[in-house]
């Protein structure tokens, strides 16, 4: 919904733009962003569109929330085949459409950290990526209050008065894995203060909940290395 509103807007800006540029030349019309708006126009993905242009062209009309049959009023259908419009729910729009436009950017911005030199300011940076990841993935209406609360564990153990007088450890966390609660990812130190800082968000979890969360340690390529299997649907054929 949100994309197609953005292509919309942008369509809308693209007609006046080129109503106003009327006789002049190839240079001036560069200068207009037309070639910009054309792109937005025809926006195959919202994370292709980037945070600037997004935040200075797009953000402001963008509603919060909007009906259902409100959407469809104004903008007959949202192109997409796999899911249905329902007239009668409201629906989030500025939320679920930032998400995909600025977590392309953090993705970016974390895989450009990780060629940096190793230091304190490295691994915050990376892992503020991580909080800000996992606060705007919560704020489409995912994740889950298990998730949550491992994040909100790793938080006050990273900023406790009886952790700030000691070298830091842990520097972020966000839900990853199995979209609306499973897994979360943490970042920090690989030294024996950190597996001992994990072992007790485990036990203050456990105490909480009941549940004791299961530690997968380190790291892999992934399937970069390991390769991927392709699903294939098949047809059956009716006699």
């Amino acid at each position: 919904m949100g994309r197609k509103m953005i292509k919309s807007i942008a369509s809308n800006m693209l007609s006046q733009s080129l109503s106003c540029a009327n006789g002049t030349t190839p240079d001036e019309l560069e200068d207009t962003g037309i070639e910009l708006l054309e792109s937005e126009a025809s926006l195959d993905y919202l994370c292709n569109l980037s945070p600037h242009r997004y935040e200075a062209l797009y953000a402001k009309p963008l509603p919060e929330t909007m009906l259902g049959e409100a959407f469809l009023d104004k903008h007959a259908d949202h192109g997409d085949s796999v899911t249905v419009i329902d007239p009668k729910r409201t629906y989030g729009v500025t939320a679920p459409a930032k998400h995909p436009i600025y977590e392309n950017f953090r993705v970016k911005a974390f895989k450009a950290l990780l060629t940096s030199a190793a230091s304190d300011e490295q691994l915050s940076a990376l892992g503020e990526l991580l909080y800000q990841c996992h606060y705007s993935y919560s704020a489409c209406g995912l994740g889950s209050d298990g998730t949550d609360r491992l994040v909100r564990l790793v938080q006050e153990m990273q900023h406790g008065k009886s952790y700030r007088d000691e070298d830091g450890t842990l520097y972020g966390a966000k839900i990853t894995g199995g979209g609306s609660g499973g897994t979360v990812c943490v970042i920090g130190r690989n030294s024996l203060r950190s597996s001992q800082h994990i072992f007790e968000i485990q036990q203050r979890y456990k105490a909480a909940t009941g549940y004791l969360p299961f530690l997968f340690e380190g790291s892999s390529p992934g399937a970069g290395n390991f390769g991927y299997l392709r699903i294939r649907r098949r047809t059956t054929l009716k006699s």
